[in-house]
């Protein structure tokens, strides 16, 4: 019996061509309107002409094989290198049981059945990681990254956790997503307080809904909220000076943070007299690597 590790990330593309095969992916199937590839062909300029997202999760398996001493691949949800490609690769070398992690902490479950309906067929048993978003050390290396971003005083101060927003519909169905990316943020604020001594107010907000000025068909989808501009709008009326957005659903940098947040999100506070500060993604540092190998560990000792 062969074991090997398989992290699975959303997808981006290195190819601005491939964007509207990328979109129709994420959109089911669902062919793009032209006005909505170009908007995000300009986002993707805008931020250097591509996402950094592949290399980073290439980079986290490299370091994590090396931490572990059993191969690790890599795979995208949404584009190359497709799950069911690497799977079938893993079974061509030998591989018998597969520990899947995926790099989406609070929607592990999404990506544990579509990897499972990607095994079908093939001899590889899967074992998979739950929702792991309220991981202690996860928790723990986002609370440091604020930490590290705050001023000496805490006054004029708000802290704003974001998450990928998803379509309200989803979560009325029973999705524990919401849940689970507040239950985060208290878990994080909490440790905040406890091991850096900080107190700075905070609030939740999702982020990069549906671009429905590029894509008429999602002019009336319900986004699970508050959303960013709301969260703005809040921390000016209580007079706040300065907001620090920490994107605690995020692991890695890729067009949601670098054009979402550090240049949408830092004009809209520069409209409201407020001063942008991000804290820094995980990406491949080495406590995220610890908390990948924690969760790794287990699902290979019982494959």
């Amino acid at each position: 019996m062969t074991d090997a590790v398989l992290l699975v990330s959303h997808g981006s593309v290195d190819d601005l061509d491939d964007l509207p095969a990328f979109i129709t992916n994420v959109r089911r199937g669902r062919a793009p309107p032209p006005e909505l590839v170009q908007e995000l062909r300009r986002r993707y300029e805008a931020i250097g002409g591509t996402s950094p997202l592949n290399a980073i999760v290439a980079d986290v398996a490299r370091k994590l094989e090396q931490g572990l001493g059993v191969t690790v691949a890599w795979a995208n949800r949404l584009f190359r290198p497709y799950v069911r490609d690497v799977i079938l690769q893993l079974a061509q070398d030998g591989v018998t049981c597969v520990a899947l992690v995926p790099l989406a902490q609070h929607s592990a479950h999404v990506y544990a059945d579509d990897a499972r309906r990607a095994a079908e067929g093939t001899r590889i048993t899967l074992a998979c990681a739950k929702n792991w978003g309220q991981d202690l050390g996860l928790c723990m290396a986002y609370a440091s990254r604020i930490a590290g971003m705050l001023e000496p005083s805490a006054d004029g101060t708000t802290i704003v956790m974001t998450a990928h927003s998803l379509p309200r519909s989803v979560v009325d169905a029973g999705d524990p997503y919401e849940r689970e990316v507040r239950a985060a943020a208290e878990a994080v604020g909490g440790l905040l307080r406890s091991r850096f001594g900080r107190d700075e107010p905070f609030t939740v907000a999702f982020q990069s809904q549906g671009m429905t000025r590029s894509d008429p068909s999602a002019s009336t989808v319900e986004w699970l909220g508050p959303d960013v501009q709301a969260s703005l709008d809040d921390a000016a009326r209580r007079g706040a000076r300065r907001v620090v957005f920490a994107p605690i659903g995020f692991l890695a940098d890729h067009v949601e943070i670098l054009y979402d947040l550090d240049i949408e999100a830092r004009h809209l506070a520069e409209d409201h007299g407020l001063s942008y500060v991000r804290a820094p993604s995980l990406n491949a540092d080495g406590d995220l690597i610890d908390v990948l190998a924690s969760l790794a560990r287990p699902l290979l000792a019982h494959g």
